[in-house]
This record gives C-alpha cells, structure tokens and sequence, in this order.
C-alpha cells in the first residue's frame, strides 16, 4: 500500500521556523526520527518511509504554499497514488495552537494551499490534518502572523506535535480515518 503524505510549507531559510511551515517540521521530525534524507525532485522534496507493510512517500512542495497542487498533482499522478491514499498537513489559524484535527475530506477553509491542491486534483476527498496555530493577532496582521516565527513556547512543543501528527498519520493508514480521528482529534495535554 503506497500513501502521499504531504507536509505543506514554504521553501527557504526565512520561512524555515514560521507557523506558516507546520507541515515541513512534522516531515522533518518524522525523516530524522528515520534516519533517512530528502531528495529533491520534482515539485519537491521526497522521502520514502515503510511502516507496517505501507509505504509513506512524504512529499515538501518547493512551490510555495499558493501553488501546493501543482506537487500534489505531479507526485499523485507520478506515484499512480489513489486521492483516498493522500493525507495533507497544514497549519490552520481557526484552531487553537497544539490542538490537531484529522479530517477524511473538506473545505480549505480559506488556507489557500488546501484550495489550490482542491482545484488541481478536481476533488476535496483528500484526508488533511490541521495544525492548530491559533489567531492571536490585531486586525490587518495575518499575514505577519502566519509567516511569523514561532513563539519560544511554541517551538517546545513542536517535538511533541510532530510525534502526535505522525502517530496520527500511521493510525490514519493503519486503523482507518474514523478510527484514527478519535486519537488525533484531543486537545493538547496541559503541562
């Protein structure tokens, strides 16, 4: 069973350590948990992980956020990969930091790399987990908030997210969505 796991983010050093790049981090987290690297390719950069007799091809989209469908289209269609076998990580301000919420399908919900890969594969039946970033910015700062760099809190509990958006994702392919979601989808645990 061959699965695209797509870790949603911007390309370069300044934008390496912004909320913005939640989805690159957990790939990352995940890669180095491995011990293996990322090649470049095209559309992205690409890794190949093998758990419980499933393959993960993990996919970092180098063409910027905005046009993240165009890597997922390319990958999919490369990999001969069913759209029922595609799980995106994203960042989402409409949820709280540390809160995760897995999803078999949906809107974007106004994350424009969930629109553009909506348009590209023709379809919004993709499982997608949102990483919550919160939304504690002033009127007309959005963008600033999004692109900016995570907060020293925030940056201590990446490791811990990383490893419960992976979890999620193993879950998502080994248990099944329903199932996974009941794990994934908790409020994060108050130290």
């Amino acid at each position: 069973m061959n699965y695209l796991v797509v870790g949603l983010g911007n390309i370069g050093a300044e934008y390496a350590n912004t909320r913005h790049n939640m989805g690159f981090m957990v790939l990352d987290a995940w890669a180095q948990a491995s011990n293996i690297s990322f090649e470049s390719g095209r559309y992205g950069s690409t890794a190949v992980i093998s758990f419980k007799g499933r393959k993960f091809h993990l996919l970092k989209p180098s063409t910027y956020m905005n046009l993240s469908g165009k890597a997922v289209r390319y990958w999919m269609n490369e990999l001969k990969i069913p759209v029922e076998n595609i799980l995106v990580i994203s960042d989402d301000l409409n949820i709280p930091f540390g809160t995760l919420r897995l999803r078999k399908n949906g809107s974007a919900g106004g994350h424009n790399g969930l629109t553009n890969i909506t348009e590209l594969i023709g379809t919004q039946e993709y499982a997608r987990i949102r990483m919550g970033i919160g939304n504690d910015f002033g009127r007309g700062q959005q963008v600033g908030y999004v692109l900016g760099e995570l907060s020293k809190e925030e940056k201590e509990q990446m490791p811990d997210l990383c490893k419960r958006v992976i979890d999620g994702v193993k879950a998502w392919a080994t248990i099944g969505a329903d199932r996974a979601m009941n794990t994934v989808n908790t409020k994060p645990q108050k130290a």
